[in-house]
């Protein structure tokens, strides 16, 4: 079965161009900071700091500035004080999708998400509208060239990874957030490289959309993606490339 929507793909891809103009390591300074604020500046204490670090070092964040980003957090450093938030709406064809903001301006925030979902043909809903759809997953994306099956399955077997999935390109290791750390570790152990591997919120069922309703549903996500207080999007969008007009 299939792990993710197609729209993870497409997130994947923009990842390289984002790296570019610096927003990937924006987006994962600030989830340390608030991390390290929320928890402690010891990620051995604070898995959800263990998990940001993770992330940072796979985007080969330097050292110094992971540090600097937990002193932030923890009031080592003087910085901006981040608010946490989750908006939930639907998009064009009554698409779910999820959006988390960390933000120094709430008042922006809400502003600017609520404008990107009425500019591409959707909604800001209540709170509680979707999230029931949605549940936190690990998600491990290697490409193929890089290991068997049969080698991935052992290691997914062994390390308490709860499925592995064929995904065309490559394969997708899932597993319960707690396992996560675990999973990536056997896998670096094994010295097999990951494409990608982050926690993130996995969708029950998922509503497929064809041509301009999935045109617009594309642009409406790559719209919030691309705000500055953007931390994350999921959505249960799901389309057949050959449909896009």
């Amino acid at each position: 079965m299939s792990g993710h929507s197609k729209w993870a793909t497409i997130k994947h891809k923009k990842g390289a161009a984002d790296a570019k103009r610096g927003k990937v390591f924006t987006r994962l300074i600030k989830e340390i900071t608030i991390a390290a604020k929320g928890g402690g500046g010891d990620p051995d204490g604070n898995p959800r700091l263990r998990t940001a670090i993770l992330a940072a070092k796979a985007e080969n964040m330097p050292a110094d500035n992971i540090k600097r980003a937990i002193q932030r957090g923890t009031g080592e450093l003087e910085g901006l004080s981040y608010d946490e938030i989750t908006y939930e709406g639907y998009g064009p064809g009554g698409v779910a999708v999820i959006v988390d903001v960390l933000t120094d301006n709430k008042n922006r925030a809400v502003s600017e998400v609520r404008h990107a979902f009425s500019k591409n043909g959707g909604n800001l809903g209540a709170e509680g509208a979707v999230a029931w759809m949605f549940s936190k997953k690990g998600v491990i994306s290697i490409e193929k060239d890089e290991a068997s099956e049969d080698k991935l399955m052992e290691i997914v077997l062994e390390s308490g990874a709860e499925d592995l999935n064929d995904e065309g390109d490559t394969w997708e290791i899932l597993c319960d957030p707690k396992d996560f750390e675990a999973v990536v570790e056997a896998l670096k152990a094994a010295k097999i490289p990951t494409q990608t591997a982050e926690v993130t919120k996995i969708a029950s069922t998922y509503t497929k959309l064809e041509g301009s309703q999935a045109n617009a549903m594309i642009r409406l996500l790559e719209t919030i993606e691309d705000l500055d207080d953007t931390q994350n999007v999921y959505s249960n969008f799901d389309f057949d490339e050959a449909s896009l007009s």
